[in-house]
Parts: structure tokens; C-alpha cells; sequence
């Protein structure tokens, strides 16, 4: 039996959620929808800019994977998260709210500079797009690896935003490797479209030519890095890189493969308010129901269910309450 259910590896950034209107994002030629990555002085001046206006603030510790693997730990698995904070106020804000979540946290040193921070702006047709600056994210490397920790779990979760540069790249190839050699379950999302379309080759890089155990993606992220137009070819050339798969269509439900069968899944019907964190929270759900010995359409199955009550709420969390009502539905000890 081994100490963890989850390994993370991601950034470690502090998410700032507003709601704003169309009309700041014109205005200050924002690209809906997307991620875009802008520097400390950028990211200040949206802040600032939004102080004047009367909107909900929720802070949280975040990042892709970290998200994903504190869904997991709410649900009841054990999980770890390896990480770069600074020696600031966000970065203790950040390990306080992880540990709050009953995740571990491993990173060597601190950084000097600034933590990373997501102004995730909320418009009312419930889209979220994301300024980013990663802060001290970009210096993540392979001593934030905690390989006792890495050996002693039974997945690897590593999200697809870290191929954004060489480094981290190397990091998580490196960690994809050491796992594959001790044993460990590999997994890894495909993050955005946008980080599928420019880093495809990091991204491949990370599966190796042996390729993983998992991957996570929605619709355009599975054809854009298959380079095909449909989910049904883009579920076929899938299985070259990983042996099973999980394909997330939004309200459409998701697209599973468990190695032997495709297994089509029912969305779950929701009132979208912010879809920020749905993607999240579907993979720490379905990591946890695996790790729970479930097989994949009933991961499939509590991961849509998981995933529609994220996005019918403020944030990328849903409450204690939610955890226990899901558990309770499906009967989940």
C-alpha cells in the first residue's frame, strides 16, 4: 500500500477570480477566453484597474494540477504537490490554502522574486479567461521533485502547462521517466488549445516513445494535438500516446478509453456560471475514483457529476457540503 494516491506536478499560483464584463476585456484588449501569460507590471495595472469596480474577489491556491489535486483530497486521496512559491505574502497564502486542503507540499528553497498569480476574469456567459504571470513557477526544477515521495504514489499527474518553456520541460520529462522505472501510474492533461497548437513537441517529448499510462484532454486539445477533425479520429490516434484516455466534451459529457473500450458518458445537466476549474476537477475526480478501485465509465460517470457542480458555482472549489453530497450519490466510501 502506498502513502499517496496523487503526485502533482504544476504550477504553484495564487488564483484571483472577477467577474467583469465584455467590455473590459475590449477595452483593455484582453483575448476572451484564452490564457494569456503577461508580466508583473501588466497584471498590476488589470488589478488595479478592477479595484474600482464593486465585484466578488476569491482567492485560492491553484494552478491546473494543484486544482486537480486538491479535488482528489477532498474526496478522500491522499496527495502531494511539488511546486514553486516565492518568499511572499501570496506564496504562505499559497502553501496555507494547500495544506488547508489536505494536500502535502514539497519545494526546496523559495524563490526571491514574486509568486505566481491567474486573474481569472469571469464574464456573464460564464467563459473565464486567464492573465497569467507565473512568477516563480518559471523556475520549478527538478529538486522540487520529491522522488521519495514520487516512488511511495501511485499516480503522476502532471499538467500540460509546464512544456511553456525547455526547463520545465526537462522537469517533468525527467519525472515522467522516473516514475515509468518505479512503478508509477503516468498521467498528464493537455491543458489548453492554445498550449496543444505552439508546444506539441515538448508535449510528446514529455509522453516519451513508450508513452503513458493516462491522458486528460477536451475535444479540441484531442484534435488539435492529433491533427485531426473529428473526436472519433482523434480517439484513434490517441492510443499511440497513451494507453488509456479521457476526452471531456463540456455539457456533451466525456469520451473514455479504458485500454479495451471507447465508453461514451452523459454530461451532466448545469447552469453555468464559470466554467473555470471544470477540466480540473473532472481529472482529481477520476484519478480519485480509479485510485478507488472504480473503473472508468463509473469514473467517467462521478468526474461529469463533479464537474457540473464546479461549473454552476463562483470558482474553481466547490464546497466541503458538494464533496460529501457527491460521495453520498454515488455511494463512494
Amino acid at each position: 500500500m502506498k502513502k499517496y494516491d496523487i503526485y502533482g506536478i504544476g504550477a504553484a499560483i495564487v488564483d484571483t477570480e472577477v467577474i467583469v464584463n465584455d467590455s473590459f476585456l475590449k477595452e483593455n484588449e484582453i483575448g476572451k477566453g484564452l490564457m494569456t501569460l503577461v508580466d508583473e507590471e501588466r497584471q498590476s495595472y488589470l488589478i488595479d484597474s478592477l479595484t474600482t469596480q464593486r465585484i466578488p474577489v476569491k482567492m485560492s491556491c491553484g494552478g491546473s494540477a494543484c486544482n486537480s489535486v486538491v479535488a482528489a483530497s477532498q474526496f478522500g486521496s491522499a496527495a502531494f504537490f511539488s511546486g514553486k512559491v516565492a518568499d511572499d505574502e501570496v506564496g504562505a497564502f499559497f502553501v496555507k490554502d494547500l495544506n488547508k486542503s489536505g494536500v502535502e507540499f514539497h519545494q526546496v528553497v523559495p524563490s526571491n522574486g514574486v509568486t505566481g498569480k491567474c486573474l481569472v476574469m469571469v464574464t456573464p456567459d460564464a467563459e473565464r479567461t486567464m492573465n497569467t504571470n507565473l512568477g516563480a513557477s518559471l523556475e520549478l526544477s527538478y529538486r522540487e521533485v520529491d522522488e521519495k515521495a514520487l516512488v511511495n504514489s501511485d499516480w503522476l499527474y502532471i499538467e500540460g502547462y509546464v512544456v511553456t518553456d525547455g526547463e520545465r520541460t526537462a522537469v517533468a520529462r525527467d519525472a515522467m521517466n522516473f516514475a515509468k522505472q518505479n512503478g508509477v501510474k503516468t498521467s498528464l492533461s493537455l491543458s489548453d488549445p492554445f498550449v496543444v497548437e505552439v508546444f506539441s513537441d515538448n508535449i510528446k517529448s514529455i509522453i516519451g516513445d513508450d508513452g503513458l499510462d493516462l491522458i486528460f484532454c477536451n475535444g479540441d486539445e484531442a484534435r488539435s494535438f492529433t491533427g485531426t477533425h473529428t473526436i472519433e479520429a482523434a480517439s484513434e490516434a490517441l492510443k499511440k500516446y497513451a494507453k488509456t484516455f479521457a476526452i471531456t466534451r463540456g455539457p456533451g459529457g466525456s469520451l473514455v478509453f479504458d485500454g479495451d473500450n471507447l465508453i461514451h458518458t452523459d454530461g451532466v445537466l448545469a447552469s453555468a456560471v464559470d466554467t473555470n476549474g471544470a477540466g480540473d476537477m473532472f481529472a482529481g475526480a477520476f484519478l480519485h475514483a480509479l485510485s478507488a478501485g472504480k473503473d472508468f465509465a463509473w469514473a467517467a460517470d462521478f468526474a461529469n457529476a463533479a464537474s457540473s457542480r464546479v461549473v454552476s458555482q463562483f470558482g474553481p472549489r466547490i464546497k466541503a457540503i458538494e464533496y460529501i453530497s457527491l460521495k453520498r450519490q454515488f455511494k463512494l466510501g
